[in-house]
């Protein structure tokens, strides 16, 4: 029986093999063992079984890429500032700076003057004081977690009342009603998906409620014929019958930004809970914040759950380093990049241009629309600039870009690449045409090859 599945190397002459040299055993045996099994399963008995050499490289391929690891810097030319697939805001440069100076040994629970365990949070809480006038705030690894930590620490076991207009669904399949469940709260309907007004909250409160809870649709807009009332209506009600208002802010943008709602104003509303992201609007490492009351918020930090969701001294650190930019007046890279016209990114997109002359034909500065991403700013699209090259591989030539060194991730229009320049720092310009022209050249070689 002339089987070619018969004449695939063995493992030991794989694994002896001068092309494994110099990679861990146990996992060049791991993967000769996957791959060997693959091929017997899948390989027709009359194909040319694959030779030693080519056994090899693949196994040495695969236990690269694995101990490589999955993370890398990617350059985003897609325009979509907050993009979740690729980490939402950039940190800034001082982010950067205090979270590897956090890398070490710190004081991040322990008061260097007097010597004795505390202060984990007493810096996020004092600048989120001078920023926002808050009382005090605590820090958990995101928007989701703080908002599950509020009403599981305020109202298990009791009753949350939300309008119907702000039962809403984020990403991932991730809802207000459940996670109400999941906290253990019951959760009351109140108003209509348009009309919510003051009167249905204070109808709806008894006994046994313990929280109104207002979320901003920070992912879709609800206009037309539409109600509802403020923050400082629900807090000023929630304070006089007795209950916490909590408000659920999403974007978290300090002073607010077209139709988003801002911290500054959500504190100053006196509602007990203001919750929102870090890695949004504010511009910082992901994170979820709640601000507010003194009392409300060392509720929060007491209960269990806390330490559960509590994040770890890197992010603490690049955090506060991202607030401490806010105090100074200065703006995150995030928020650079919505804030630029057209006309601030005129410079980089001839640069950009520029460099890719000599290997495609005629790179064009088209006008573009950027998007803020995140589920933030829903429907307002930014005016930006792009360079458009057309290559005769496409598809190809836009894999090879994500797959390169560096990792480049653009769009596709009409038949083109189109690089959007107001997410690529003026630093990338350099490494973006290199990128593209290494690409180019990668697919041009392996279409040669394979005609020849």
């Amino acid at each position: 029986m002339n089987d070619s599945r018969r004449r695939l190397p063995n493992m030991n002459s794989v694994l002896d093999h001068s092309g494994l040299e110099g990679l861990p055993r146990h996992l060049c045996k791991h993967e000769a063992r996957l791959l060997i099994a693959e091929l017997r399963t899948s390989m027709p008995t009359s194909e040319v079984a694959p030779s030693i050499d080519d056994v090899v490289k693949t196994v040495a391929h695969r236990v690269a890429q694995l101990l490589a690891g999955r993370h890398r810097a990617v350059i985003n030319a897609t325009g979509v500032v907050l993009h979740t697939n690729l980490g939402r805001a950039p940190w800034p440069g001082p982010a950067r700076d205090a979270a590897a100076r956090a890398m070490g040994y710190g004081n991040v629970e322990i008061d260097l003057k007097s010597g004795s365990r505390g202060g984990r949070l007493s810096g996020i809480s004092r600048v989120m004081n001078r920023l926002t006038g808050s009382e005090d705030a605590i820090v958990v690894n995101n928007c989701a977690a703080a908002v599950l930590l509020a009403l599981t620490a305020h109202a298990r076991e009791r009753e949350v009342i939300v309008s119907r207009g702000e039962l809403v669904e984020i990403g991932g399949a991730f809802r207000v009603p459940d996670v109400i469940a999941s906290g253990g709260a019951r959760l009351c309907e109140i108003g209509t998906t348009n009309r919510t007004k003051l009167q249905d909250y204070a109808d709806a409160i008894h006994e046994d409620t313990a929280a109104l809870l207002k979320v901003h649709r920070s992912n879709f807009r609800l206009v037309g014929f539409t109600e509802e009332p403020s923050m400082r209506e629900l807090a000023k009600l929630a304070e006089a019958r007795g209950v916490r208002s909590i408000y659920d802010l999403g974007s978290g943008a300090l002073d607010g930004w077209g139709d988003e709602p801002s911290v500054r104003e959500a504190i100053g509303s006196n509602a007990s809970l203001v919750i929102f992201s870090g890695d949004k609007l504010l511009g910082g490492p992901q994170a979820g914040i709640i601000a507010g009351h003194r009392d409300a918020v060392r509720i929060c930090r007491k209960h269990p759950l806390y330490r559960a969701l509590r994040v770890d001294k890197v992010t603490l650190a690049a955090l506060e380093a991202t607030l401490l930019m806010h105090l100074r007046g200065e703006r995150p890279p995030a928020l650079e990049m919505l804030e630029a016209t057209p006309e601030d990114l005129r410079a980089r997109a001839q640069a950009l241009a520029d460099g890719l002359r000599q290997d495609v034909s005629e790179p064009q500065i088209v006008a573009t629309e950027s998007r803020a991403g995140g589920g933030s700013l829903p429907g307002e699209g930014l005016p930006s600039l792009g360079v458009r090259f057309m290559v005769e591989n496409v598809m190809a030539v836009h894999e090879q870009m994500r797959v390169g060194e560096p990792s480049i991730v653009a769009r596709i229009h009409e038949g083109g690449i189109i690089l959007d320049v107001r997410t690529v720092l003026d630093s990338e310009v350099d490494a973006l045409v290199g990128g593209v022209r290494r690409a180019i050249h990668e697919v041009d070689s392996r279409v040669a090859r394979d005609r020849g």
